[in-house]
């Protein structure tokens, strides 16, 4: 029988801590009801003794998730793990994940902890967590450049002090597949304890092996891989859960192990995720990237006519993206764009296929044809213009090559309407200042602003980005409109929403504590 590997997804844990990843409590719940989807087998949702901002994203998707385990990561501290416990309170499935360092340059120059410190507390917070959550898992932090005996010691203390999971990282992204390898057969031939205990392995991509580290360490004998859509993380990020489940499938003659991944899922789970962070999809990302089933060469172009297997080794259908492209228009009733809406892979709740559906009627008087793309832009920029304290009531801009901008903006704020009238170098420039009016953030960073057409054609609507900086956050707004001036103030004040949250959030925090 094939061995099972468990999928742990970290995306809104790891991935979310990448500079720009920051994600909103409904958009993080997003993400969540796409891994649920996905079938991951474990979701960390965060880490809730952070801030409380992230518990109660935490708390708000453990609530939320019912058919995967939720985590939690703590450190080996009791009131790290008693936020995780409080957090995950209302999940069905909970689970603390522990860590601490291991390695000799992390013991000495971060923790300061002689190694024999750092196995009491091992067995002092593993035992303490298991008494909160009946499943626990424990983290070597910078395992792989943790001296092999002294590693085969710590997970020896975690697995009798109560850990049912034992997670091995390349946290800096140092090792390389033969090394990961190594390292797990090494593990589980000195700890006989490992036997019917997972043994995860952790993954950062700063050498370029994050995928090729997972899988070596799957032959190994690890049992579970920790993966972010989109291999999203610190740094160069973490090993892509996209590019380790199609390697598993489309390899089984190398890896003999079975997941419950189900891979139709994965392309729209990626442009969930790009589309909340407000970044566009590599062209050449394998898996998902635009040229990924693409064959423009003549000589690949002939074979894949003559057999799509000369050139592609996984079909388009096996990611989930679509196999046909439906056209729809003014005409198109409730039905039809539901039943679109299904076979794209999006399930609404009432009030947001509502709202959605107006829009797509709204689309409709402005656009001949809506397409696929158009559509999954119309529910993937769902929330900015329904959510935040602002909200846009109309607009007007005046541009010249002769003379500056001039932007008249009428904000709604708490159902009172707000307007202001400002100058700018151009038309955008000019309404973002008279938006700044109104608000009156806090000073910030103007990080970012791309434009790019969601679908073919002279008519296609436009979806803006922006990306502002605060307190060393970045926020990221979105914007969506076939008038790309419209796109791009509600793109604005979408991340000012987001920016004056977390600005507000955190000035209570502060009063709090």
């Amino acid at each position: 029988m094939k061995s099972r590997v468990k999928f742990f997804d970290t995306t809104l844990r790891d991935g979310e801590q990448a500079p720009g990843c920051s994600m909103s409590l409904q958009e993080k719940i997003e993400v969540a009801h796409r891994l649920e989807l996905l079938r991951v087998d474990v979701i960390e949702a965060g880490f809730a003794a952070s801030s409380p901002g992230d518990f109660r994203s935490v708390a708000a998707v453990a609530e939320r998730i019912k058919d995967c385990e939720v985590a939690s990561l703590a450190r080996c501290s009791k009131d790290d793990i008693d936020a995780s416990y409080e957090a995950l309170r209302k999940a069905v499935s909970p689970r603390i994940h522990v860590f601490i360092a291991t390695s000799p340059i992390h013991m000495e120059h971060k923790l300061k902890l002689t190694p024999d410190r750092v196995l009491e507390t091992v067995s002092e917070m593993v035992r303490y967590a298991k008494k909160r959550c009946p499943q626990i898992e424990f983290s070597a932090e910078d395992a792989m450049r943790s001296d092999p005996d002294f590693l085969a010691e710590v997970v020896r203390i975690a697995i009798a002090s109560g850990a049912d999971v034992i997670n091995i990282p390349d946290t800096v992204g140092y090792s390389t597949p033969h090394e990961m390898r190594t390292a797990i057969e090494r593990l589980r031939a000195a700890v006989p304890e490992c036997e019917g205990i997972d043994i995860s392995v952790h993954c950062h991509n700063d050498l370029g092996m994050a995928t090729a580290n997972t899988l070596a360490g799957i032959l190994g004998g690890a049992t579970q891989a920790e993966c972010t859509i989109n291999g999203l993380g610190e740094r160069a990020g973490n090993a892509p859960l996209e590019e380790v489940a199609m390697a598993i499938r489309t390899r089984p003659d190398l890896y003999p192990v079975e997941t419950v991944i189900d891979t139709t899922q994965i392309f729209m789970a990626s442009k969930v995720v790009y589309g909340i962070i407000g970044r566009t999809v590599p062209i050449n990302k394998p898996i998902i990237g635009t040229n990924a089933f693409a064959h423009e060469a003549g000589i690949h172009q002939h074979g894949v006519l003559a057999n799509r297997s000369t050139y592609e080794i996984m079909t388009p259908q096996s990611i989930g993206i679509p196999d046909k492209q439906m056209v729809l228009g003014k005409h198109s009733g409730r039905h039809a764009f539901e039943e679109r809406l299904r076979e794209l892979g999006f399930t609404l709740g009432k009030e947001d296929f509502e709202s959605c559906f107006a829009r797509f009627k709204e689309l409709c008087d402005k656009k001949k044809d809506v397409t696929d793309k158009d559509i999954e832009a119309l529910v993937r920029n769902r929330f900015p213009e329904e959510s935040g304290q602002y909200r846009l009531r109309n607009f007007s801009v005046h541009a010249s090559n002769s003379e500056a901008a001039t932007a008249v903006i009428s904000l709604d704020i708490d159902g009172t309407q707000h307007e202001e009238v400002a100058l700018g170098n151009g038309p955008v420039d000019a309404a973002y200042r008279a938006v700044d009016k109104i608000i009156s953030p806090p000073e910030y960073g103007f990080e970012d602003y791309v434009i790019q057409s969601v679908s073919e054609g002279k008519d296609t609507m436009g979806e803006v980005m922006t990306t502002l900086k605060y307190a060393d956050r970045l926020f990221v707004g979105r914007g969506l409109s076939t008038d790309v001036i419209e796109a791009s103030i509600l793109a604005y004040i979408h991340a000012q929403n987001k920016l004056m949250a977390y600005y507000n959030q955190t000035k209570e925090d502060r009063i709090w504590q």
